[in-house]
């Protein structure tokens, strides 16, 4: 802000400075227009996120939009605050984060050059300081490993040679260490970096890898990871309850020279919400179609509760193997009357009954299955018959083939498998713990494409099991890759590979 003091008393430079002021303040409404125009766009994306689910975009769309608009925002505020000769108070909403304490601090004083009091020119003494941390980053730095292992002989007989053996390898003979190895299949399958554009950030290093030797490096590993995907499954085949889901897994087809549509099966496990003990896993299966037979084959001789969407296969399954009960996922049902709610007051009705089914789960997350069956037979039953009797009689007044005559029996021709929580505290309302599953197979699919054969959709399903497990227990992916390729380089006994399983090394 300018003093009485600072004005100038000339009149020409009072003018220049007048003006100067006025385009600044002009500069200064244009920067905070666009600040403004940026807020709204941001809070429009976030009602995207939190509202209503015919509203929301698909949530990695929504995550790339928010931060090229955030960016944006950032830029336009730093505008408008170099531009106003005022010290810009405001505080900051972006979430900085905590820094860690296990990371390496690396200080750097900046102190005055001259220790002398500037009135008195006596000596200074230290009374505080002031410290700020700032997070750094080092580039990728490769290393290299030089393993020397010297040979001695007798010189009495000097016949005998005696040498350590060389330390076991994934790539026998090759240059890279189970760490780099491990690297490379977490940034293809959890960061979604295909082998192309990780090949180019090694060359930026200097370091000349094909795109070709990645791949071989990713098979390899793949050949040792897959008992351990095979033991997931077979753990899961034993569950009381499962998940289950599938999405499209594009393949080359070099035949015909375009891609064919392969499946990448899930089957999941989470006893969180009913605090079971078992640890939640996942497996995902490459399969070259969508068969009902493939999920037969999956799963083995599971008995049990299977929660599914509403896939036809699912059912054919149930019929073939009395032993598997099917659960339904009141998700699905809930997005098909979500498409018609802003025109049907029928859509509007069942949406409101259904919302009232998740307040009462919200409630009981976490509790027990005895307690939570006892709360849905005394408040979730009353619901469930009434939206019965409801959608029964709008069946008969709708038209079969309307969109909303579709919805209503897509809901009754399930209602046993809709219902079949109420009897058994240990079923979810909704599928929605696979799909969170799914997801990352999603991303991974929108930035690589397809894979490249079928053998590579089956290698795509064993690595991303198992670092989905690693997320699922809370570990860090590349230092259990590192630790458990190592120990199967080393000859890890395949009957023991259980031990090796991601939850074991929790805590």
């Amino acid at each position: 802000m300018l003093m009485e003091a600072d004005l100038p008393n000339d009149v020409e430079a009072l003018r220049t400075l007048v003006l100067e002021q006025a385009r600044e303040l002009d500069a200064l409404k244009v920067f905070q227009a666009e600040v403004e125009r940026l807020k709204a766009i941001i809070d429009a994306l976030q009602r995207h996120r939190f509202g209503r689910r015919s509203e929301q975009l698909d949530p990695d769309q929504l995550q790339l939009a928010l931060e090229e608009v955030e960016t944006a925002l950032a830029e336009a505020e730093h505008a408008r605050d170099k531009t106003s000769r005022a010290q810009a108070q405001r505080s900051r909403k972006t979430n900085r984060g905590s820094l860690p304490a296990h990371l390496e601090r690396i200080e750097q004083v900046v102190d005055v050059e001259d220790k002398a009091c500037p009135c008195c020119g006596g000596a200074l003494h230290q009374i505080g300081e002031d410290v700020a941390e700032r997070l750094d980053v080092v580039p990728t730095t490769f290393r290299v490993l030089v393993t020397r292992r010297p040979r001695y002989g007798c010189r009495s007989c000097e016949a005998a040679v005696v040498q350590a053996p060389a330390p076991a390898r994934i790539v026998e003979g090759g240059i890279p260490t189970e760490a780099l190895i491990a690297q490379v299949l977490v940034a293809k399958y959890a960061d979604h970096l295909p082998l192309y554009p990780q090949a180019q950030i090694y060359a930026r290093q200097g370091i000349q890898l094909d795109r070709s030797t990645l791949a071989d490096w990713v098979g390899r590993a793949a050949w040792y990871l897959r008992p351990l995907r095979d033991e997931v499954l077979k753990r899961l085949r034993r569950s009381e309850r499962l998940f289950a889901d599938e999405t499209t897994a594009p393949v080359l087809d070099p035949g015909r020279g375009r891609t064919k549509t392969g499946q990448l099966w899930a089957y999941a496990r989470d006893d969180r919400p009913w605090a079971g003990g078992d640890p939640p896993m996942v497996a995902y299966v490459y399969a070259a179609d969508r068969k009902s037979e493939r999920a037969e084959a999956h799963l083995g001789n599971f008995a049990g509760i299977l929660q599914v969407d509403g896939y036809g296969g699912y059912a054919a399954l149930a019929r073939r193997r009395q032993q598997v009960q099917l659960a339904f996922c009141w998700a699905h049902v809930r997005r098909k009357f979500y498409e018609l709610a802003d025109t049907s007051p029928v859509a509007t009705a069942v949406l409101h009954r259904i919302a009232l089914l998740y307040a009462i789960e919200d409630e009981v997350r976490g509790e027990p299955a005895q307690q939570r069956r006892l709360v849905r037979g005394e408040h979730s039953r009353v619901i469930i018959d009434d939206l019965h009797h409801y959608l029964e009689a709008r069946n008969r007044q709708v038209s079969p083939k309307a969109k909303l005559g579709e919805a209503i029996r897509y809901a009754l021709t399930r209602w046993d498998g809709l219902s079949r929580f109420l009897d058994d505290g240990r079923v979810d309302l909704d599928n929605n713990a696979v799909e969170r599953s799914i997801r990352p197979l999603a991303l991974n699919r929108k930035n690589a494409l397809f894979a490249g054969s079928d053998e590579g959709g089956d290698n795509w399903a064993v690595i991303a099991t198992l670092i989905e497990n690693c997320k699922l227990s809370g570990i860090n992916p590349h230092n259990w890759l590192t630790e458990t390729l190592t120990r199967l380089a080393n000859g890890h006994p395949a009957n023991s590979v259980g031990d090796l399983m991601p939850w074991t090394t929790v805590g």
